[in-house]
């Protein structure tokens, strides 16, 4: 059963395979996703990062969803050599990381109500388990960022995230603090990680990094990386071409 949704301003896909899904668990999990909308969104008056931002709460006053948020920011940051900040006009935004960690989360609860097969997906970035309902590997396309009517590839996943970083959805949106300017000088950053979190947060901080970024990503051992460039040109990470259908 798959089902469809509005949330955060992005599309939203929940596709369980498993049988006899009821549909309680996937209000369930859009739910969630509403309540981080509510809370992490800086475009709401009312959200938490907004009123930290605004001054108003102090750090004891945080909440413990926003306490893991950030101190994962933090990490993320000293783990990219300060490509990942999210300190930007002198403002918190943790939403490069955040969308990840949410889909992650939103997986996490149909994983504790029993599913094993199953992919959970916000704007493109996605959390795979098990197999789809013909017992295969879910299969997932990169969108070509110059003609977005297209995939350059497709990839098999099964029990992995996939995230990918660019401008052609929201704009120029992710900042290069090594620059001190927006990160413009690659098309989009595609990478596959042990599940959508750590694959939307490193490709985020890959994608501020430029050409550089795949190398990045290649240095990890659990990552793999697809980069599209300014001209057009795929790079892909050395064991990028085991997830890649024939």
């Amino acid at each position: 059963m798959k089902k469809h949704a509005t949330i955060m301003g992005m599309p939203v896909i929940i596709n369980i395979a498993d049988q006899n899904s009821k549909p309680d668990d996937f209000e369930t999990v859009f739910s969630y996703f509403r309540s981080v909308d509510e809370q992490f969104s800086i475009f709401k008056d009312t959200s938490e990062i907004t009123k930290i931002n605004k001054g108003l709460l102090t750090e004891k006053e945080y909440s413990s969803a926003m306490k893991t948020i950030l101190n994962l920011c933090e990490q993320t940051n000293r783990e990219t050599n300060g490509y990942f900040d999210i300190h930007i006009n002198g403002k918190l935004d943790p939403s490069g990381l955040v969308k990840g960690f949410a889909i992650n989360e939103g997986a996490e609860i149909l994983k504790l109500r029993g599913y094993q097969n199953f992919f959970v997906e916000i704007a493109g970035d996605i959390q795979t388990y098990g197999k789809n309902e013909k017992g295969e590997f879910w299969k997932i396309g990169i969108r070509n960022p110059i003609n977005r009517d297209e995939n350059v590839k497709i990839v098999q996943l099964k029990d992995k995230g996939i995230a990918t970083s660019g401008t052609y959805i929201r704009g120029t949106h992710i900042f290069n603090p090594h620059e001190n300017k927006a990160a413009d000088n690659i098309a989009s950053m595609t990478v596959i990680g042990p599940n959508v979190c750590e694959a939307d947060r490193f490709a985020t901080a890959a994608f501020a990094m430029g050409e550089k970024g795949i190398q990045f990503i290649g240095s990890f051992p659990d990552y793999e990386g697809y980069m599209i460039t300014k001209d057009k040109r795929g790079i892909y990470t050395k064991g990028f071409e085991k997830y890649i259908m024939n």
